[in-house]
């Protein structure tokens, strides 16, 4: 089964651009969680275990979720993104696939292209099949778009599949994204 990623187009970007990217995409902390509040512990922990719940099927070793579940909300808050948002644009892109490949070169969940490991990382792109990779490289790129493109999701998602302008790949996104959404619940005490 091919991926779905569009021919997403190698942009000049600004040396300030590049070399925030590129930080983001070097930085070698780990995703570790950390909460400075119980209740932000008890959030995460009620998303984890509904999406923990609803990936079981496509991603039955549950170390595997975990680690996956955790690093999705890691590099997703990190990039200032929603971690849903996050799980629909990997959905679409690559039906959670580790090494998912499109017809067009792109890798991994978040189906990046190896040309962004020679713009903004290390020129590797075998290293794009790794997880924590693969995320870190797919947030930050459509952070990017979407502060590009002015905070239109729209148009972002639109760039970040190579078919702006297009309405079919935005709107299976945020389709898919509404199903993974999670409103926690409320704490009547």
């Amino acid at each position: 089964m091919q991926a779905s990623a569009g021919n997403q187009q190698e942009e000049a970007l600004a040396d300030s651009v590049r070399l925030a990217l590129s930080r983001a995409i070097t930085d070698p902390r780990p995703p570790t969680l950390s909460f400075t509040a119980a209740a932000d512990e008890q959030r995460w922990q009620q998303w984890f275990d509904v999406m923990s719940r609803r990936l079981h099927s496509r991603m039955p070793d549950s170390m595997l979720r975990r680690e996956f579940l955790q690093t999705v909300w890691y590099e997703a808050r990190r990039a200032g993104l929603e971690p849903s948002l996050v799980l629909g644009l990997i959905q679409v892109e690559s039906g959670f696939r580790k090494y998912a490949l499109s017809r067009v070169g792109a890798r991994g969940y978040m189906q990046v292209m190896p040309f962004w490991t020679r713009v903004i990382g290390d020129g590797q792109p075998s290293r794009l099949f790794h997880m924590q990779t693969n995320l870190r490289y797919g947030c930050a790129i459509l952070r990017m778009y979407i502060d590009m493109e002015r905070g239109n999701l729209y148009l972002a998602l639109g760039r970040y599949n190579g078919s702006r302008g297009r309405p079919e790949y935005p709107n299976a996104v945020r389709a898919s994204w509404q199903r993974w959404e999670h409103q926690p619940a409320l704490n009547n005490e």
